[in-house]
C-alpha cells in the first residue's frame, strides 16, 4: 500500500483527481463526509486528509509514503524529505509588499512582519539587509497599515487583497506551487511502487 497524505480542502481534491486519472482511483472517496482515511486494497493505495501545513511532517515521521504540499512549507520548515515532482498547481510568488509610498530607511533594521520568518530571515541576509522580524499568523497586511512592520513577506496570488489595503509588490522572493514529496524510507523500500506512480504521473504533467 502507498499511505499518500493530501492537504485538505480543493487543492487535496485537485490532486486526487489528478492521481484518480492515472489509476490510482479508491472506491471509498468521498470528499463530502467527515471521514478522514479511504484505503482501496485494489488499488494499492489509502489516502488521508491533513491540514496543508502538517503534511510534511507526516511524511517526514513516516506516517505517509507520499505527500502533497507547497514549496512554501518546504522553504520555510525544511523537511527531512525528498522532493520528488511539481504538480504545478496552486502556483503563486512568496513576495515582500509595502504600501505604496513606502521608502526604505537604510539606517534602520527593516520592521518585517511574516508567518515565514525562515524565508524572510535568509531573504535579506542574502542582500545583507538587517531586519527586525515580526512574527504573525494571521491578517499580515494589517501590519504596515497600524504602523507595525514597514514591509511584510507573504504568499500572493492575484494580489487583490494587497490591493485593497493600498499595498503593492515590492519585490518577488520566489514562485511557489504544490510538490510531490516522499518519505525517505517508505522511498527506499517502496520505490518500485513509487517510481511507477511517478512514471504515469510524468504522461499527466
Amino acid at each position: 500500500m502507498l499511505n499518500i497524505a493530501l492537504p485538505k480542502g480543493r487543492l487535496g481534491e485537485k490532486v486526487y483527481a489528478l492521481l484518480s486519472s492515472i489509476g490510482y482511483d479508491c472506491k471509498e472517496w468521498n470528499p463530502d463526509n467527515r471521514k478522514l482515511v479511504f484505503s482501496d486494497e485494489e488499488k494499492g493505495v489509502s489516502y488521508f486528509w491533513v491540514k496543508p501545513s502538517d503534511v510534511a511532517i507526516y511524511v517526514e515521521l513516516g506516517a505517509a509514503d507520499l505527500g502533497v504540499v507547497g514549496k512554501d512549507i518546504l522553504l520555510e520548515y525544511s523537511p527531512d524529505v525528498y522532493e520528488l515532482s511539481d504538480l504545478k498547481m496552486g502556483k503563486c510568488r512568496m513576495a515582500v509588499a509595502a504600501k505604496k509610498d513606502f521608502i526604505d530607511d537604510m539606517e534602520r533594521p527593516l520592521r518585517v512582519a511574516t508567518k515565514f520568518t525562515h524565508i524572510a530571515r535568509g531573504y535579506y541576509a542574502s542582500l545583507g539587509r538587517e531586519i527586525r522580524v515580526i512574527k504573525l499568523n494571521g491578517s499580515i497586511e494589517l501590519a504596515p497599515i497600524l504602523g507595525l512592520s514597514d514591509v511584510i513577506v507573504d504568499i500572493v496570488e492575484t494580489g487583490t487583497t494587497l490591493k485593497e489595503n493600498n499595498l503593492e509588490v515590492k519585490e518577488e522572493i520566489v514562485p511557489i506551487s504544490t510538490r510531490l514529496i516522499a518519505n525517505k524510507a517508505a522511498y527506499r523500500f517502496k520505490k518500485e511502487g513509487i517510481d511507477r506512480l511517478m512514471s504515469l504521473l510524468e504522461t499527466k504533467l
